[in-house]
């Protein structure tokens, strides 16, 4: 006999189950909508602009940076 898609998907999803995990549903934005793309660049260049003025993180990313010298090898 042949297993269909549905009991397959059923029996994946009893393992999960027995391995303590459980579903859950999230939503995220649709990056298909009209103007998705235009909010994306208008949060971007909000935050680099207040990255711009942040001097004090920029100090901080600058010298967190300068101590991974060595990390890939």
């Amino acid at each position: 006999m042949r297993t269909t898609v549905a009991d397959r998907v059923n029996k994946h999803r009893a393992s999960l189950r027995a391995a303590g995990l459980r579903p859950i549903q999230i939503w995220v934005p649709d990056t298909r909508a009209a103007g998705f793309m235009e909010e994306c660049r208008r949060q971007s260049r909000l935050a680099a602009e207040h990255d711009r003025q942040d001097k004090e993180t920029l100090d901080l990313l600058d010298e967190a940076l300068s101590d991974v010298d060595g990390w890939d090898s």
